[in-house]
């Protein structure tokens, strides 16, 4: 659902949740790599969750938790307090 290059990607919410409704989702997990192999959220990665939360939220679609993912290991958002 997003396209970039190493620094940054960007995601398109209405493509997101496009997938989400034509498969009938009740909730969403989000999940995307970091080639660094830094498992630590970017703002960016912060601020793009946030908004798909609030669209989630407007469209009754839960996001229930956003991996990010390394050859080391991965971190959750939730796991970190951040959704």
């Amino acid at each position: 659902m997003g396209t970039g290059g190493m620094a940054e990607c960007f995601v398109d919410v209405k493509l997101v949740f496009a997938s989400a409704l034509l498969s009938c989702a009740h909730c969403l997990i989000l999940a995307h790599n970091h080639p660094s192999g830094n498992l630590n959220s970017s703002e960016h990665d912060i601020n793009m969750t946030r908004r798909i939360k609030e669209t989630g939220r407007v469209l009754d679609i839960q996001v229930l938790d956003h991996i990010i993912v390394t050859t080391d290991g991965y971190s959750s958002f939730t796991d970190s307090g951040l959704l």
